[in-house]
């Protein structure tokens, strides 16, 4: 298998690169330069937004090609309309947020999606991943898979989500865990999402695939004992309610990140129905691995994880935390 990756040096990306790369498939890695690729690969460099950013891919035929791009959808629609006849299935890598909320749990890939358009430039995420959509969908018609991911973790994650929990348990002491063991959580290990989506191109498969672990896969419980076991830390939770999280100004998902109070937002992020997924073939492996994995990882890199610049940085501050805590 020839496969383009547009993108391919960090988090998503590398992931997917790395597992065709396992599989002796031919990568070509299309990218800015800013990060150097896995080796093994072939390198093209382009700049998606810049007039003429595209002229590295003006030849060469692919049997897939994986774009995992979140900015203006236009980006996506000149790649797809460049590469059509010389590619034989595109992959978007899309998201759960291009469904309209609020959507209760157990919506499935025939929810109500936002408005989006292919040639519009960056408005919002979701409208951004929903016109990225349509542009794939444009080009390529059935030969276009959608890989709607929900929240992603693991390896080589920029976004500092699990890493800060990671970092945050190892530093050992009484911590706040929120709301209450047995609140359930969606994710998907960055490495379950590469070895799906390769497995789904290469065997033709088209249309919306909701891309998230089964619902309860994990609780935020087993994701904190986890955090501990694979950090050798103590474990110290101080269980804290959505109300006095609330009264203290603290902000879910942000300052407690991957954390959700019960409610309509939780059953938006965390309810998918991913039926379609596991019947074609969605395996996910223990939340104990994906944890382990990525302590590994990071301790690998001195404790620091990359960081996406257009992303906000994530957890409580030690102050509020001990505030809150009452130390």
């Amino acid at each position: 298998m020839k496969l383009l990756m547009l993108g391919g040096t960090e988090f998503v990306g590398r992931a997917i690169t790395e597992d065709a790369l396992s599989r002796g498939w031919d990568v070509t890695v299309f990218h800015r330069g800013h990060h150097a690729p896995p080796p093994g690969t072939t390198a093209l460099h382009g700049d998606r937004t810049a007039p003429g950013g595209l002229d590295a891919l003006a030849e060469g035929e692919w049997d897939l090609v994986v774009d995992t791009w979140s900015g203006a959808p236009t980006a996506v629609r000149d790649s797809a309309r460049l590469l059509h006849g010389r590619v034989g299935q595109y992959v978007y890598i899309s998201s759960r947020s291009v469904y309209a909320y609020p959507a209760p749990a157990g919506l499935d890939e025939d929810g109500p999606v936002v408005e989006g358009s292919p040639d519009a430039d960056a408005t919002a995420y979701a409208e951004d991943k929903r016109g990225g959509e349509l542009a794939a969908l444009d080009a390529f018609g059935d030969r276009a898979l959608l890989v709607r991911a929900g929240l992603i973790i693991g390896p080589y994650e920029n976004v500092g989500r699990l890493p800060w929990w990671l970092n945050r348990v190892a530093r050992g002491g009484p911590f706040i865990a929120p709301g209450h063991a047995d609140l359930q959580l969606q994710y998907i290990d960055v490495r379950d999402l590469a070895r799906w989506t390769l497995d789904a191109g290469a065997a033709g498969l088209g249309g919306a695939y909701n891309l998230v672990s089964p619902a309860g896969h994990a609780t935020m419980g087993s994701l904190l004992e986890a955090c501990a076991s694979a950090t050798g830390a103590e474990f110290e939770p101080r269980w804290t309610d959505s109300a006095a999280i609330e009264k203290a100004g603290i902000e879910p998902w942000t300052e407690l990140p991957i954390y959700l109070p019960e409610g309509e937002l939780h059953e938006y992020m965390f309810g998918g129905d991913v039926t379609k997924a596991l019947a074609a073939g969605l395996v996910c492996r223990p939340v104990e691995e994906t944890v382990a994995d990525t302590w590994t990882w990071l301790r690998a890199l001195g404790g620091v994880a990359p960081h996406r610049t257009d992303r906000p940085q994530k957890g409580i501050s030690a102050e509020r935390e001990a505030a809150l805590l009452g130390l």
